[in-house]
């Protein structure tokens, strides 16, 4: 008990992170199970077919494929509008600015499912056609606020004597902005497009408004687990799992790697 409640902060810290890993670990080894019926709810025998064939249920790979693309063109648009507006928002002073900051957040704060009837109506009204442009309209206005919140706080942290050490230098405004800002900017950039991008491949509720007949990876799921659960999403679920930490490594690595060299 001694040694629990001098390093108390440390259990509940690995305690908290079991709890948030269990789910995936759980689809981690139901991805090698065999089971005997249409569901995946209990094991069976250990199996190595749905990694052998992750495109064996039909419609999986089609679905999964038309997220990656929404989540990609998204995280773009998202990413690139979000930049400039956190930008405009930190170092430009216009009129209506406290309401715009106030108001580029409200998706943020607004329930989805509020947000996903909102855009709904306004399609329906406007005579658009449901399916994959309303999808990624919806995406990118929802992972907008993600990236203005992720750039901004980045934006407020620079030093902006560094861009006027450049100017001095007789650097122009675009290679000021090349050299300078955007490299000292680009890990918030970097994390807001990381956070579009799961948000919008993981998004439920706005997309199953406004998808028309479009079926995305989410919403296969959601309609595979009425009728059974194949093991092949299990495999999906477990590959994305495995990406996302190697991406994460990655950038610790070089992280690690760009201190070693400034301190050297």
């Amino acid at each position: 008990m001694r040694w629990i409640r001098k390093n108390l902060v440390v259990v509940a810290g690995l305690l908290t992170l079991a709890y948030m890993i269990l789910p995936n670990i759980i689809v981690t080894v139901f991805s090698f199970n065999n089971p005997t019926g249409r569901f995946n709810y209990s094991w069976q025998e250990f199996s190595l077919e749905a990694w052998k064939d992750p495109c064996g249920v039909a419609d999986l790979c089609g679905s999964l494929s038309l997220s990656l693309q929404i989540a990609l063109w998204s995280t773009l648009g998202a990413t690139v509008l979000g930049t400039m507006i956190a930008f405009a928002l930190v170092r430009y002073r216009f009129r209506a600015r406290g309401a715009v900051n106030s108001l580029i957040f409200l998706p943020m704060a607004m329930p989805e499912i509020v947000m996903a009837a909102s855009l709904l109506a306004l399609f329906l009204n406007m005579g658009v056609p449901l399916g994959f442009w309303t999808i990624l309209i919806a995406h990118v206005m929802f992972c907008l606020s993600f990236v203005v919140a992720a750039v901004k706080a980045r934006v407020l942290s620079m030093d902006p004597r560094l861009e006027e050490a450049a100017r001095d230098l007789y650097a122009g405004p675009v290679q000021t902005f090349v050299r300078v800002t955007l490299p000292i900017a680009a890990p918030g950039i970097a994390s807001g497009a990381l956070l579009a991008f799961a948000l919008s491949f993981d998004d439920f509720i706005i997309t199953n408004f406004n998808s028309g007949s479009t079926v995305t990876f989410p919403m296969f799921v959601w309609g595979s687990a009425q009728r059974g659960t194949p093991v092949q999403i299990n495999v999906i679920g477990t590959a994305m799992f495995v990406i996302a930490i190697l991406v994460v490594l990655g950038g610790q690595i070089a992280a690690n790697r760009r201190k070693k060299a400034q301190l050297a």
